[in-house]
């Protein structure tokens, strides 16, 4: 078996250059993916519940804390009670937070711009059509059930 032609070293190796490429963006701007990332995910208008914000991003809840502090020390997010549950947070961008989730914003349009111009509306389809079977296969655990 020749790694390269494996659909799992593809979507690793892929998802490598993705995340590289987006790290060197946002470290032009002081930041990092990860919290360009958290950016997006937080509801700009109400804020985000903190035991939303991970799962939504796929993140374990160590590694989000981690982001969220880092976030908050740079003056990018601030945490307020929950009026109607004292027990749960919401995460809210700050004004600062805003400016650096916009430029995030961009980032993202910028590169969905650039691989729409060079991939046909076909192919991109048929890429969504396989990462949604990839990601079913997943969930109902029909990989590895007979191993």
């Amino acid at each position: 078996m020749e790694k390269d032609k494996t659909i799992d070293h593809s979507l690793r190796a892929t998802w490598q250059a993705v995340a590289k490429l987006y790290n060197e963006q946002a470290s032009k701007h002081e930041s990092t993916m990860a919290i360009g990332m958290a950016l997006l995910y937080i509801d700009f208008e109400n804020g985000t519940p903190s035991t939303s914000l991970g799962p939504s991003m796929g993140m374990e809840a160590t590694s989000l804390s981690r982001i969220l502090k880092n976030m908050e020390n740079k003056g990018l997010i601030y945490r307020e009670r929950n009026p109607d549950d004292k027990r749960s947070v919401f995460i809210k961008l700050t004004d600062f937070g805003m400016e650096k989730r916009e430029i995030s914003k961009s980032s993202v349009i910028k590169f969905n711009e650039a691989i729409r111009q060079n991939i046909s509306e076909e192919k991109i389809n048929h890429f969504f059509e396989v990462t949604d079977v990839i990601n079913k296969l997943i969930n109902q655990k029909a990989i590895f059930n007979n191993f």
